[in-house]
């Protein structure tokens, strides 16, 4: 199978791009930066610019999946000219994916977007699953909104679309577990707030392998692309902690101190998100990391 992915370069893009090619698909990609652009028998990079409209139509030659990672990262600080490119990158670079099906000829069956677990609304006891219909309120959840808008547009072109709203994606060196890491082993590691707030997260490897699993499956709908065990920070600082063998004696970071230092994108350290993956489990998903241990021990090792 021939699959185009954009944010190749992204950290769930490169590991997806690895799983594919190991299982003998092809993968086209498209990138703003030529000098990224490579050609070889199972992977081709193309060139475009979704902020002025530019595309090399040859990227869907042949294509029968597209996965839509492009957007810019919300790890940096949110200004209002920020906030504009968080949710253009999203935007505009599927619009220009869709006004180039519109009039290119192609062989695409399914569209798979990634979205956000942003869209549920903040709660301690409240377990979310795909059918909720209740979202909260703020800056990010308006962006999933508007991104999972975008992607649906493509059943206009009898595509199949589906939707993976990720958690907290953990690996070593890239997201944000590779900058929670930093203060742990100085040895002045500590948890946010209270520390209960509830983290749904995935490891690396699993959410690669859940894009490829719903790809076999030409699934379309919103899976949450989650472990099957949310955690606290608390707990997740703790255990942390206790693999890398790094002592906890600093207080807790108020919110009002990183709000001076984030602005508004403090609200990552502490909204609550306890939120289901039954939905992929149930139609046959097994996460190689369903609990956090397993994960960390995994991920520090390497």
């Amino acid at each position: 199978m021939q699959i185009l992915i954009t944010g190749a370069t992204g950290l769930i893009g490169k590991k997806l791009q690895k799983l594919l090619i190991a299982e003998n698909h092809t993968v086209n990609y498209l990138t703003t930066d030529k000098n990224k652009i490579t050609t070889k028998d199972n992977l081709k990079g193309y060139y475009w610019n979704p902020k002025t409209g530019i595309i090399d139509k040859n990227a869907f030659d042949n294509v029968e999946v597209i996965v839509h990672l492009a957007g810019a990262t919300i790890a940096k600080r949110w200004t209002e000219a920020y906030k504009k490119e968080i949710v253009d990158s999203r935007l505009d670079s599927l619009n220009l994916i869709f006004e180039t099906l519109k009039i290119k000829e192609n062989s695409v069956k399914q569209i798979i977007s990634a979205s956000g677990t942003a869209i549920y609304p903040d709660s301690f006891n409240q377990i979310y699953t795909e059918t909720e219909t209740e979202f909260a309120p703020g800056f990010l959840s308006d962006v999933v909104v508007k991104w999972e808008a975008c992607a649906n547009q493509f059943k206009s072109l009898n595509k199949k679309v589906c939707v993976l709203r990720t958690g907290i994606v953990y690996d070593k060196n890239e997201g944000a577990l590779s900058k929670i890491l930093i203060p742990i082993r100085l040895g002045i590691g500590s948890s946010y707030g209270s520390g209960k707030q509830v983290q749904s997260w995935i490891h690396g490897d699993d959410i690669a392998k859940l894009y490829f699993f719903l790809i076999q499956k030409n699934a379309e709908g919103i899976y949450n692309a989650v472990s099957p065990e949310p955690i606290s920070d608390s707990f997740l600082t703790k255990t942390i902690a206790k693999i890398l063998h790094k002592p906890l004696f600093m207080p807790n970071i108020p919110r009002f101190f990183m709000q001076l230092i984030l602005g508004d994108m403090c609200e990552l350290l502490f909204t609550n998100k306890n939120i289901s993956s039954q939905k992929a489990i149930d139609e046959g998903f097994t996460f190689d990391f369903p609990k956090i241990e397993e994960a960390l021990q995994n991920i520090l090792k390497k």
